[in-house]
């Protein structure tokens, strides 16, 4: 149970086209988590969201740290967490858990400033997901400004910035294509430009962009969203000419984003979640196209804004306008596609 579960249920909603399939191709597992919002986000956890009204079919879980091996060599201890999310997706496959499909594609971590040796990392994930490991993430975001939190990309590396443009990280991440593996562009939006640059160097490599590039919102960057948001304009447009990027569409809601949403004493309603952030999904759509778009939930670290019922609602209202068929692009098809699902 989330420790917001009461302050959610004071903004209750009625689930908007509850028969639409859905494929959310982001979110996390973990447990022993006392730091978080929610410690413990397991089977039981994520079920409880993904069958609260919509129709979410299958889902990928994206590395978030969890259950790395404790013994043995620093570079190979990634391979745990895709040992443990595959266990989560193997429960999931039994059907005795209902209908979705949790974790039918799985998206883990490996250090590429390794270079080349980090292949033999990769054939390790390869064989721990038993079909399912599709690609990783190794992030690159980082700000100067102590206001901002630098996440870890892993525990063997320090956030450090330019960290896509180092020649080490490169000859790492040549390691993805031959082996039919995705990337996760997960950065600020400082970083999109080096991501950009990243995508043209590597045009056989599928680059999934996570979270609007992270429009920053706290810190140096406080109140000034009307300068930042055409600077990021140009930035993504510039990165929506690389045919090989996709666009993740959500997780604008954390405190990073600025808008305190967890602070007010009711959570958003989604007509206010999708009237204040849909600037940024408009110009996405726009600039990528529904078939190299995707909705995705960021849960649970969405949590501390609202309900996984409230965020596809949003989604839904976002959406008011699109075809039949760009609807089932944004909502399921282009993930399924992308991450090479079944389902």
């Amino acid at each position: 149970m989330a420790k917001n579960d009461d302050w959610l249920a004071l903004t209750p909603e009625e689930t908007l086209e509850p028969a639409l399939p859905i494929c959310d191709p982001h979110h996390h597992l973990w447990d022993a988590r006392s730091a978080r919002l929610t410690p413990r986000y397991l089977l039981e956890e994520v079920l409880r969201d993904l069958t609260s009204g919509h129709n979410v079919v299958s889902t990928v879980f994206i590395e978030c740290g969890a259950m790395y091996r404790q013994d043995g060599e620093d570079a190979m201890k990634f391979v745990g967490e895709v040992e443990f999310a595959n266990g989560i997706a193997a429960m999931s496959a039994s059907g005795l858990y209902g209908n979705p499909r949790v974790a039918a594609g799985i998206v883990g971590t490996a250090n590429l400033l390794g270079g080349s040796a980090t292949g033999r990392v990769l054939d390790a994930l390869i064989a721990a997901g038993n079909g399912r490991f599709k690609g990783i993430r190794h992030g690159g975001s980082w700000d100067a400004s102590d206001a901002v939190n630098n996440p870890r990309p892993n525990p063997t590396t320090p956030p450090m910035a330019g960290l896509f443009n180092m020649p080490a990280f490169r000859e790492g991440f040549a390691e993805l294509a031959p082996r039919g593996l995705s990337f996760e562009g997960w950065c600020f939006h400082p970083q999109i430009p080096e991501l950009t640059d990243l995508a043209r160097a590597f045009p056989e490599t599928a680059i999934i962009f996570n979270h609007f590039g992270a429009p920053l919102g706290i810190g140096p960057y406080s109140g000034k969203r009307d300068a930042i948001f055409p600077v990021w304009q140009q930035y993504v447009a510039e990165l929506a000419t690389c045919p090989n990027v996709y666009a993740k569409l959500g997780g604008i809601n954390m405190p990073l984003n600025g808008y305190g949403w967890h602070e007010r004493p009711r959570p958003p309603t989604s007509q206010e979640l999708a009237d204040t952030t849909r600037p940024y999904y408009d110009f996405t759509v726009e600039q990528f196209g529904p078939d190299r778009c995707m909705f995705e939930s960021n849960f649970p670290v969405d949590l501390i804004t609202c309900s996984y019922n409230t965020l596809w609602n949003a989604f839904k209202r976002l959406s008011t306008g699109y075809s039949a068929d760009e609807k089932a692009a944004l909502f399921h098809d282009t993930a399924a596609r992308v991450y090479r699902l079944s389902t």
